[in-house]
This record gives structure tokens, sequence and C-alpha cells, in this order.
């Protein structure tokens, strides 16, 4: 093996080497966006479960409020209905 060949070796190893760093570079940069869509979609789910939460914590604040009055009125017609426990 003469010095053109290891020359021309290093010179296939240095291009192989820059085909590779850019190969793995792009599939960083792919891996990276698909991560941020995931990201981005697991906060869209986030903001709409703390909607839903908060709706529902209001529907069920309003139905409790509706039972303390229907309760409070059944127990003021004693005579008429008995609320009735146990």
């Amino acid at each position: 093996m003469d010095h053109d060949d290891k020359q021309f070796i290093e010179a296939l190893f240095t291009k192989q080497t820059e085909q590779f760093q850019r190969y793995v570079s792009a599939i960083a940069g792919n891996f990276d966006h698909k991560l941020g869509l995931i990201a981005e979609g697991h906060q869209m789910i986030s903001d709409k479960l703390d909607r839903v939460e908060s709706r529902l914590e209001k529907k069920l604040d309003a139905l409790a409020v509706d039972l303390a009055v229907h309760r409070a009125d059944t127990e003021a017609h004693h005579g008429i209905y008995r609320v009735k426990e146990g």
C-alpha cells in the first residue's frame, strides 16, 4: 500500500463520515420535530382537560345548590314529604 492508496482511503473515509453525520443530523432534526408535535399535543390535551374540569366544577356547584334548595323545601313540608336516610 503506497501513499496514494492511503490518501484514497482517507478521502473515502472522510466522505462516508460526512454523509453519516448529515444522515444522523437529518434524523435528529426529524425526531426533534416529532417530539415537538407530541409535546404540543399533550399541552393541548392538558388545556382542554383544564377547561372541562372547570365547567364540570361549575355544574357540580350548581347541582349542590339545587340539591340543598330541594332538600330544604322537602324538609319544610315534612308532613307531606319525608327525607329518609339509611
